[in-house]
Formats: structure tokens, sequence, C-alpha cells
């Protein structure tokens, strides 16, 4: 299915359209249920053509996703370079150079601008004084322009209730179409204010051909060019430091600046809280150890599995070619809790037979041995139980590969190096604690 949609009309459907103007338009495309070719596939093979066929055309491709929408906060894009300043041609001109530097970057594979600041348009002066001496306010010649070429619906909507069905209908009143082509036929158009008698619009004001921005987006109340970044693959940390350095290189003009905003910010602002929550967690951790074991060397040995579990992920997911995100990150918080809980089986159970009376090295083997059971057994369930998501093998399991392949990752590397490295720092600890 297909859906087309051209141009801009002056009705409320202009709130629900992504169309600065006539010349610009998208067109939607829903692939059947049973397709085996992802939709990136076809966007690349559409993208290769057309730029082959139609280069005289601006294209860009953007995944329907609700998802994408979310995390991109509603732009149609991850990487939204901001370039924003007080003079409009200015800033567009930074924007437009900026822009084939960006579609040069690795990993970037379309480059945006939704503002055109050179639309054909229409500009009205109009003689305030002359207006006023025939009875017309700036609001009465304007609304008047209005209904006549595009309808009272937007300026005075009217509605009409059907008694027999209930049904309402909005009612609006305007020019026949094709009756206003030419601006001298605009310029005929009669204007009638409340209880005034009527005039034309040249005998109140002219009309001239002017060029303007299609649409003008401001933040924070300075005005804004976005360019808007679209990324081959899913790791958006790279492409955003690529930008980052070509941003620093640029010397912009007085009273221009330029801002990274859309998912790179919100990756950036999620990796600093969950770098803190995780040392918050450690930290947390370590301090219940200390007071369930009453001791400060104990815990040290317990987290000793958590550096290990770090390079199994780091490890997985370089050989997956699996970037860090949210969700490799929670995967992360997951395996720290698992791999834990392994290291206490081990550290509790030497404690244990230590103060029953055994030697340090016996109780070190015993616990190793007795252990390894359980230990095995819980880490190959979860490994095992996470394989069809690391493989994307259910659907809807993309999303949630990361966190799966970190937690394999983890938690493999650590139960190897756990049963040995674990055991051994518990032993040098306090044999050198026995021996002083």
């Amino acid at each position: 299915m297909m859906i087309a949609n051209v141009g801009v009309v002056p009705d409320f459907s202009a709130i629900y359209t992504s169309n600065s103007g006539p010349h610009t338009g998208f067109l939607q495309v829903s692939l059947k249920e049973r397709h085996n070719i992802g939709s990136y596939e076809y966007m690349n093979r559409m993208r290769k053509r057309l730029r082959a066929e139609m280069p005289e055309l601006t294209v860009y491709f953007q995944s329907g996703g609700f998802v994408d929408a979310v995390i991109n906060f509603g732009m149609p894009a991850p990487i939204d370079v901001q370039v924003s300043g007080s003079d409009l041609k200015t800033i567009f001109k930074v924007a437009t150079d900026l822009a084939p530097k960006f579609l040069q970057t690795e990993g970037v594979s379309d480059i945006y601008i939704p503002q055109d600041p050179d639309l054909p348009a229409l500009r009205i002066d109009i003689d305030r004084a002359r207006a006023s001496f025939l009875g017309l306010s700036q609001r009465e010649v304007v609304s008047n322009l209005i209904t006549s070429v595009a309808s009272n619906s937007m300026i005075a909507p009217t509605f009409w209730t059907d008694p027999k069905s209930g049904n309402d209908y909005a009612l609006t009143v305007q020019y026949a179409e094709n009756s206003v082509r030419t601006v001298a036929e605009l310029s005929d158009i009669p204007l009638r204010g409340v209880g005034r008698a009527i005039t034309s619009m040249d005998a109140v004001g002219t009309i001239t051909r002017v060029e303007a921005p299609s649409e003008i987006a401001h933040y924070g109340l300075r005005k804004v060019v976005d360019v808007f970044v679209n990324l081959e693959t899913e790791d958006l940390g790279r492409a955003g430091a690529r930008i980052e350095e070509i941003v620093a290189k640029t010397q912009l003009p007085k009273g221009v600046r330029i801002d990274l905003r859309g998912s790179l910010e919100g990756m950036r602002a999620s990796f600093r809280s969950f770098a803190l929550g995780l040392i918050l967690a450690v930290a947390l951790l370590y301090l219940v150890l200390v007071a369930q074991f009453r001791s400060f060397l104990d815990p040290v040995i317990i987290l000793l599995a958590v550096p290990m579990g770090l390079i199994g992920v780091l490890a997985l997911l370089y050989v997956t070619g699996t970037t860090i995100n949210i969700q490799s990150l929670m995967g992360v918080v997951m395996m720290v809790g698992i791999v834990v809980s392994n290291s206490i089986l081990l550290v509790e159970f030497m404690r244990r037979l230590r103060e029953e009376g055994m030697p340090l090295e016996d109780a070190v083997q015993m616990a190793g041995r007795v252990r390894l059971r359980p230990i095995l057994m819980t880490s190959l369930a979860t490994i095992i139980g996470l394989c069809p998501m690391a493989l994307k093998l259910g659907t809807g399991s993309e999303a949630y590969a990361p966190l799966a392949r970190a937690i394999i990752g983890g938690m493999s590397v650590s139960l190897v190096l756990t049963i040995f490295i674990v055991p051994a720092a518990y032993m040098v600890a306090y044999r050198s604690k026995e021996t002083a």
C-alpha cells in the first residue's frame, strides 16, 4: 500500500503534514506482512535508483516505526544539527555549507533541510491611512483576502447540523476555483468591512512578488535551520562524534550557534545516568555485603567478578558488531547482579568452612568443587535461554538483542574466570593475614 501527499492546503490538514510548500511531498509505503526483505534494504535500493535516474530531486528516507519516532523525540532523524541565529539567510547558508560535509561522513545515508528561504510569495502592503478612510482595518482586509482565496474555515468557521441525521457539517465560503489566477485579478478582489461600502484591494494596498521562507522554526526565541542527519547503521555515537568534529572546525559568523539534538542528546544523557546508576549500585551493593559479612575484605573479593564480567560484555559486543546502547547497558546492570550472586556462593561457603575449623587451602578447594555445579546450572540456564534473543530469532527480538548479548558475554567470561580468580584472591588475601 502506498499513500502520497503533495503540497500544502490552507485548512486544518496543514497541521498534520510535513510538507513545507507546493514543491514538497511525501510517499508512505507499507510492505506486505510476509515480506522477506527488510525495509532498510528497500530504502537503499530506492536511494540508489533515485540518485541515478532523478538527480534533480532532494530525497530523504525515514523508517515509519513508532519506536523510532519516540526515540527521536518526534524528529525525522536521530541527529538534528540546529543552526541558530538572528538572521535567517546567514544561518541557512551555514546549514547548506555543512550539509555536503555531513553527507560525505562515513555512516551517514541522508541529509535533509526542511526549510527553504526562497519560496515564491506575494507581499501585501496595506496603506493604513487610506484603509481607515475607507472604513477598513488591516484585520478586515486580510480576512476578506483569505476568505476569497482560501475560504473562511480558518478565520470564521460556521457549522450546520442536519436535523435528520444529527451530523455536523462545516460551511465555508470562497471564490470559485480558478477565478483568481494572476496578481492583477487578486488586486481587483472586492473588500467590505462591517457596515461599510465595497472597495477593491488595489485601493488600500499594493501586492508585489517576493521570496520568503517556506517555514520559520524557533528554538529558545532564536531562529533555527535544522539539518536532519540519517544514518546507515545503529552506530549513533561514532557518527555523532564525526559530525561534532566537522562543526568544531567550521568558522561560524558572529551570533550563529550550532547545537546537536535528537537521539544523540538523549543517548548521551542516558549514558551519564546509567554510568552514575551503575557506580551507585556497586557502591550500595558493597555496603550491603559489608553489613552482611561483617568484613571489608570479603565484599572486595566478591566484587572481583564485576570487572571480569565487563571484559566479557565488551568482547562479545565487539565480536558481534553490536554498539553500546541503552539495551546493552541494561544488560550490564542485570549481568552484575547475576555474577555477584555466583561469587557470593563461593565466598560465603569458604567462610563457613573456615569457621568450622577447616584449613584455608582445603576450604578453598572444597568450596570450588561443591559450588561449581549450582553456578554452572544457573549460568548455563540463563545463557541458553537468552540465545534465541541474542540471535534475533523471535519476533521483535532485534530491539533486545544487545541486552541478551551483554548478559551472555558477561556471564560466559565471568563463569570461567570467577571459579578460578575469586578463590585464588581469597586464598592470597587470607594467607597473608594468617602469616601476619
